[in-house]
């Protein structure tokens, strides 16, 4: 941390310790003096607020990252609703161009900031894992497994509250850190409840290096969350082999009908029914739809395509909206 660290021929990177690092960025920009400035992500003091409102000179371009999306702005209204009012209020989305990953983030963009507002649409880069070695497939039984945040936004609790209900043997593995306390603890609650044919193991936060391995435990890849700009989760998943059993608020709709996962309703019953349903595959059933799920994330990428979204977002002329 605190220096420039040399990341491969082209790029360097600076990975800033927490003590004054607001400081660091205005001295940093000043020493580089950069063309564009990309900041990924709303709300965040350090990395979004200063360089938007204290920083001059460069061009910006800000990535929202699906939090303007309907269901993530359900949590925490008020701190959302304060900063969106005071970026419109100061004129900030007209200096600031926007990135968004799809048409449906390009719509929730506008809905919120104006129809004017400087907007480029490139797709999310993912990676593409590769078919893994699961474990075997017995009728009756079912290995569950999720990468994400303990957050609500994840709906880790939902997921448990389906296995109170399920009569199948399940056993569920929990990869990712606690975000949210208070919430992890009714997790913590309702796994003391769980019957004896469900076993939970919370294995806490992975590398991504390790992402693979994580993968491997599990048949199935479990996330009905609450909204997905993306999912690289899901689609690391699906490149790997697993089904998914996602909600209908992420990019991945449509799976049952490819095989390749099942779209739920975000309900106790939804849930239990879709763990219900592959629990009872066969081996020969379930392959094809591990086939399904590899099938599906192969189709669902581009690399050239997106290498070109990027380069005409990072080297637009200002003032220009892309759409590619």
């Amino acid at each position: 941390t605190g220096q420039w660290v040399q990341f491969n021929a082209y790029t360097k990177v600076w990975y800033a310790p927490k003590e004054g690092r607001s400081n660091t960025l205005l001295l940093l920009t000043k020493e580089v003096a950069p063309q564009l400035l990309y900041m990924v992500g709303l709300y965040d003091w350090h990395f979004t607020l200063v360089p938007l409102f204290f920083i001059n000179g460069p061009e910006k371009l800000l990535s929202v990252r699906g939090m303007l999306h309907p269901g993530a702005l359900a949590e925490k209204q008020l701190k959302k609703r304060i900063f969106l009012h005071l970026m419109k209020w100061v004129g900030l989305q007209k200096r600031t161009a926007m990135h968004s990953t799809d048409a449906f983030e390009t719509e929730h963009i506008r809905q919120r900031l104006g129809a004017s507002v400087r907007l480029y649409e490139a797709a999310n880069f993912s990676r593409f894992i590769g078919p893994l070695t699961l474990p075997a497939k017995h009728a009756g039984q079912l290995k569950l497994v999720s990468i994400a945040l303990i957050s609500p936004m994840k709906n880790i609790l939902l997921v448990l509250e389906a296995l109170k209900r399920c009569t199948e043997e399940v056993q569920y593995d929990i990869f990712g850190p606690v975000k949210d306390a208070a919430y992890w603890d009714q997790c913590l609650q309702v796994m003391e409840q769980l019957p004896a044919n469900i076993s939970v193991q919370y294995h806490k936060e992975v590398s991504p290096y390790f992402v693979p391995q994580a993968l491997q435990k599990g048949q199935v890849f479990i996330l009905p969350s609450k909204s997905e700009n993306f999912g690289h989760a899901i689609y690391e998943a699906l490149s790997a082999g697993l089904p998914v059993i996602t909600s209908g608020f992420t990019p991945w709709n449509g799976l049952e009908a490819q095989q390749a996962g099942i779209n739920i309703s975000n309900t106790v019953a939804g849930v239990r029914e879709a763990i219900q349903q592959f629990a009872a595959m066969d081996e020969h059933e379930f392959d094809v739809w591990n086939k399904g799920a590899i099938a599906l994330a192969d189709k669902s990428t581009n690399p050239e395509l997106l290498k070109a979204q990027y380069k005409a977002m990072f080297t637009g002329s200002p003032g220009t909206d892309e759409k590619l």
